[in-house]
């Protein structure tokens, strides 16, 4: 069993799903305790989402209490009192989600940081997704937004609407232990900020991206996109990730680099990194490799630097020619580049 949670959200008048919170998704729980789950709420085998009312909250607490899950249960005695759809999701594999609740479970469950980016598959997962009117009266569905704002309006409420998109802002929905996110809007919900993570007002953390931790982050974390332990990234620099021309590219930077202010990748960096500020490297960029004592070894494209470690990626100021410094001699450079391609 992949993932079990309980969870309470908000429906269109249609009846569809716009989101769903889930207070304390599980990975991997305890059999008794799926099995306990089912029975109560009559679910089927297999991935599925369940919708139940707050009636039947008191049976499923019961069958949780003596299936010896007591968070669980009283996760479900509290929704007792629910005035929102509730919903429990079973997932017993890993495959694409069907449904807007195993979506949005997915995503706590990287933000939880009960997985990592890439450890679960979310393919398919924008089909699913509406457009939502993210207000401060919660997720309206945006072919609803106008009647809601004019129910406000006659009833002299303000409707304020943060954003119009797939995704809620993070913070919302799981604050991670030991971070710290200066503008909370730019960290959608699915990211994985690992502890001792400052996200600075200007920085920004797509879904199904993050970094390991700590770590300073000015600059954007692309979908897909992970940063190393103890890597920084400058202000305005950018990662270039799967929906911003990586394709199926995973870009990964390593431990301790510094992406300099307004710098970028587009390809994935080893340990110990440096990009000079205002440098983009692509994967087709044309570098000029040298050894440690600043001769010429070789030209080679930037996708023949990829996962590398102890780099500096400078722009020669006379020439204009990107330039790679490493601290490793001609013959081990020779020998790493070769072994790469």
């Amino acid at each position: 069993m992949l993932s079990f949670a309980l969870g309470i959200g908000h429906q269109n008048t249609q009846g569809e799903w716009l989101d769903v919170y889930y207070p304390t998704p599980l990975l991997n729980p305890d059999d008794a305790l799926v099995a306990a789950a089912r029975e109560a709420l009559a679910a089927p085998a297999g991935n599925a989402a369940v919708s139940f009312l707050p009636e039947h909250c008191q049976a499923l607490s019961s069958a949780l209490h003596q299936a010896g899950a007591a968070e669980q249960a009283e996760l479900a005695e509290a929704f007792a009192a629910a005035q929102r759809p509730l919903v429990a999701v079973f997932l017993d594999e890993d495959s694409a989600p069907a449904s807007v609740p195993e979506v949005y479970l997915k995503l706590h469950l990287l933000s939880h940081r009960l997985v990592k980016p890439h450890g679960v598959k979310l393919d398919g997962m924008f089909g699913l997704l509406k457009n939502i009117a993210w207000t401060n009266e919660g997720p309206i569905d945006i072919d609803e937004l106008a009647a809601r704002r004019l129910k406000a309006r006659l009833e002299g409420r303000p409707l304020t609407v943060d954003c119009v998109d797939k995704f809620p802002k993070m913070a919302d929905y799981v604050v991670p232990k030991g971070v710290r996110i200066g503008d909370t809007a730019r960290v959608r919900l699915g990211a994985y900020l690992g502890e001792g993570t400052t996200v600075m007002h200007e920085g920004f953390c797509n879904f199904n991206a993050g970094t390991e931790g700590p770590g300073m982050v000015e600059g954007r974390i692309s979908a897909g996109v992970t940063i190393g332990k103890g890597s920084d990234l400058g202000g305005g620099c950018s990662t270039m990730g799967t929906l911003s021309g990586g394709g199926n590219i995973v870009i990964k930077v390593g431990e301790g680099c510094l992406i300099g202010a307004n710098a970028g990748i587009g390809i994935p960096l080893g340990d110990r990194c440096t990009v000079e500020a205002g440098l983009y490297v692509t994967a087709g960029a044309k570098i000029a490799v040298l050894d440690d004592k600043g001769e010429l070894v070789q030209t080679v494209s930037g996708r023949d630097l990829a996962g590398q470690s102890d780099l500096l990626l400078r722009r020669n100021s006379q020439n204009g020619r990107i330039e790679c410094l490493t601290n490793k001699s001609a013959v081990a450079l020779n020998e790493a580049l070769h072994a790469h391609n």
